[in-house]
């Protein structure tokens, strides 16, 4: 835990404010030192500091190798690399995309999505018609489901081994030359990537507003774990729609009445993700991924406990996280 809690000690703040790190320590031990790195995660201006030598055109990522980025307008398929604290471009590929504009609505649309997916197979031995392989998307995402959008089978794949491509769209999927789509494979961890479709021209995330998601995220955490129910409320758009379809009355209902017990919560976020979310209302959406491990104790007694993916869909509002949806 003292190695742990020293590293941080550097990370966080310059030797300046070092001696004052290690004073509080000498006087209040680890949970002095552990509360000081906890406030310190809810200032915006500490982000800002963490992000100044990053390059976060495309979000902030802490758990992502691979961006793909492909626009339904042109249409072009970029491959990005994080290299050295930036995003290296590793290809630009005229695709094929589905023949509808705008977002996809409905199965059989012919429209190819606009957001941001995972991709959660490689996929090989498949009808001559997607060529060499295909890697699949997690369209629909929560965010999709919730807006009652249908369809599946959303991949990045090839074009006919046999040559007889007549179409000049596709039904909903992105497809590059087969050679180029290879040397992709060659490339990337597919577990390590990520897809941003988009129309037009992609929204670049700002610093400021990636520093405000950052320290409310952790405002967000620190709200739950002090069992400050209006706090944590605070941070929930009256549009919210949770995983299972609850709305938000009822689930701050929910909230208010198990924040009442007073249980003793230990909540740890890493692998924390964030990407701007492309939309056709031109909110200021963004998706947040991270794991979670989570204990809440009754009595010295552990009450509940979790440990595994989460993912937030938020709107920035006002100077705030506002979330849209939870999983």
């Amino acid at each position: 835990m003292r190695i742990i809690l020293l590293v941080l000690l550097v990370a966080l703040v310059g030797y300046a404010q070092q001696y004052e790190w290690i004073e509080l320590y000498r006087n209040g031990g680890v949970k002095a030192l552990e509360k000081k790195i906890d406030e310190t995660l809810q200032i915006s201006e500490y982000w800002r500091e963490v992000l100044e030598k990053k390059d976060t055109r495309f979000g902030y990522y802490e758990d992502l190798k691979y961006l793909f980025l492909a626009t339904k307008d042109e249409p072009i398929l970029k491959l990005y690399e994080f290299e050295n604290n930036k995003w290296e471009e590793k290809l630009k590929a005229n695709s094929l995309v589905g023949s509808k504009k705008g977002d996809k609505l409905k199965e059989g649309d012919l429209a190819t999505p606009i957001g941001v997916y995972t991709l959660n197979a490689r996929l090989v031995n498949l009808d001559q018609y997607y060529g060499p392989l295909a890697l699949s998307t997690s369209y629909p995402n929560l965010y999709d489901r919730l807006q009652m959008r249908t369809g599946y089978g959303i991949w990045i794949h090839g074009m006919p081994l046999n040559g007889d491509r007549e179409d000049l769209n596709t039904r909903g999927c992105i497809a590059i030359e087969n050679d180029l789509l290879v040397d992709v494979d060659k490339i990337i961890d597919y577990k390590k990537s990520l897809l941003i479709t988009f129309e037009h021209q992609i929204k670049e995330a700002s610093k400021e507003d990636l520093a405000t998601i950052l320290a409310d995220l952790f405002s967000w955490r620190d709200s739950w774990i002090n069992n400050d129910a209006e706090a944590y409320l605070s941070f929930y758009d009256k549009e919210f729609i949770r995983y299972d379809r609850q709305k938000y009355k009822e689930f701050a209902e929910t909230k208010r009445r198990i924040f009442k017990k007073n249980e003793v919560k230990k909540i740890e976020f890493s692998q924390i993700n964030i990407s701007p979310y492309p939309n056709d209302e031109e909110r200021n959406i963004f998706k947040i991924s991270y794991h979670q491990n989570y204990k809440a104790y009754l009595g010295n007694r552990l009450n509940y406990s979790s440990n595994g993916a989460k993912e937030l869909y938020i709107e920035l509002k006002n100077g705030k996280m506002q979330i849209l949806a939870e999983q």
